[in-house]
């Protein structure tokens, strides 16, 4: 997510439209504190409402956890996983070898 001061944003009304167009939250904020989120218009947004996009946007961003993502999205925690399963999205990002070391850990026997 890309933070704009309020103060940038005559200057970079441009980027923040880009931000837009490519489907990214942006955050605006004055004298360092949040004042409000770009959300983009998208087809998400369409479909299953702001609450539910911004919810989506944000977990992916990595801003929120899938919990308070959920509770965001007014869905419980296995009802918004499986729109984010059905979206496509991941819901863990584990790299390669962390992966292989937690799958690792279930070979053991005791």
């Amino acid at each position: 997510m890309h933070t704009f001061t309020i103060r940038e944003l005559r200057e970079r009304s441009g980027e923040l439209s880009r931000e837009a167009e490519q489907g990214r939250l942006a955050l605006v904020t004055r004298r360092g504190q949040p004042l409000f989120v770009s959300v983009p218009f998208t087809e998400e947004l369409l479909e299953s409402g702001v609450h539910v996009a911004l919810a989506v946007e944000l977990f992916k961003s990595g801003a929120m956890t899938t919990a308070r993502a959920a509770k965001l999205a007014r869905m419980s925690l296995p009802q918004f996983l499986a729109h984010l399963s059905v979206q496509g999205i991941p819901v863990s990002d584990y790299a390669p070898a962390e992966l292989a070391q937690e799958l690792d850990a279930f070979d053991v026997v005791p």
